[in-house]
């Protein structure tokens, strides 16, 4: 017998194109149970509670979770319908050189949804953090059509009032994502002599205008100095590198692991 985190697992993997034999092949289940799973497997409950379809919406309970899931989504997350589940999959991409970040991920899908099961998909060099629910488009607004940077990405009111209350978390989510905690170098002469000297710096890289101006409105409630470094018409870079501003990343951040 296998538990449902399972059985949605290895359906993930199919609804994603593979054939039978390949996702039987990874995860060693034989194809006649994946194949009556794909008919057999009960549908996703809409009766779950979710704060958002009350009469009265009101914000998760795990607001910290949230804010970081937050980050996260608007990172590396999209939201997706699955016709055939008659539901949505939230999806969050987690290199897999970061196992703490995959572990984080995870808890932090758990905390906002406990009543729905979240599994890892294994792919070219990164995993898939994934959850199945009805109600994810009512906890994450943004979802929509097409790419996020070629659409406007603003925050309801009661996802900023949670981002004010926990921008240290938003914060961490949107590093997690698209940011990085890397350590620049450069040589002075002093006495003559050439030195070596390193410093450590952040960098978030988006696509995405409204996506690096709720990064940086934030960096400005925190107290942390920012500047944009190199451009392209891909994507811009937001830089952390004064001292100060580095020293209160580390604190409330840190490299990923």
């Amino acid at each position: 017998m296998y538990d449902r985190s399972v059985r949605e697992q290895a359906l993930a993997l199919v609804a994603q194109g593979r054939s039978l034999h390949s996702v039987s092949k990874q995860t060693g289940i034989s194809r006649f149970a994946i194949r009556s799973w794909q008919t057999r497997i009960e549908p996703l409950s809409r009766t779950s509670e979710c704060p958002r379809c009350e009469r009265f919406p009101r914000p998760p309970e795990a607001a910290r979770a949230y804010a970081y899931l937050l980050g996260l989504y608007l990172g590396d997350g999209c939201i997706s319908e699955q016709p055939r589940r008659r539901g949505f999959a939230l999806r969050i991409a987690c290199a897999d050189a970061w196992p703490g970040l995959i572990l984080a991920c995870r808890e932090a899908v758990k905390a906002v949804r406990p009543m729905n099961s979240v599994c890892v998909i294994q792919c070219q060099g990164c995993v898939m953090v994934t959850s199945y629910s009805h109600h994810w488009p009512c906890l994450f607004p943004q979802h929509g059509a097409g790419k996020k940077h070629e659409r406007q990405i603003a925050l309801e009111a009661w996802q900023q009032r949670i981002v004010d209350n926990h921008p240290w978390e938003f914060l961490r989510g949107l590093i997690h994502s698209d940011g990085c905690r890397i350590t620049n170098w450069t040589t002075r002469t002093v006495g003559g002599e050439r030195k070596r000297y390193e410093y450590p710096r952040y960098f978030f890289t988006n696509r995405s205008v409204d996506i690096l101006r709720l990064y940086t409105d934030t960096l400005d409630k925190v107290g942390v100095e920012w500047r944009p470094a190199r451009q392209s018409r891909r994507a811009e870079n937001i830089s952390v590198a004064r001292k100060s501003s580095v020293a209160l990343m580390d604190q409330h951040i840190g490299p990923k692991y």
